[in-house]
């Protein structure tokens, strides 16, 4: 792993975009990061009835069981300097 590229243990559920959101450090930067529930779904090949009352738990739980493997991709686009219009790495 890159060492100038740090993931905190800090994840949030957003309802409203229905995603995780998380920091990543690069340089002593912090970079906003995001995956959608869709994202997350496709990864994990799990089945999440968007109307469930726990979504936030099961989104978060899909986000600590592909961690490594969302590290990894938020590492290559952090390389090739992929950010949206608000400099935020965004996972969709």
């Amino acid at each position: 792993m890159n060492q100038s590229i740090l993931f905190p243990d800090l994840q949030d559920w957003d309802a409203q975009t229905q995603s995780i959101v998380f920091p990543v450090q690069v340089q002593g930067a912090n970079i906003e990061c995001r995956i959608s529930l869709n994202k997350l779904i496709s990864l994990s090949s799990a089945t999440v009835d968007i109307g469930e009352q726990d979504i936030a738990n099961k989104a978060l739980d899909l986000f600590d069981d592909y961690r490594f493997d969302i590290e990894e991709e938020v590492e290559a686009l952090i390389g090739q300097e992929i950010f949206d219009e608000q400099g935020r790495v965004v996972l969709a």
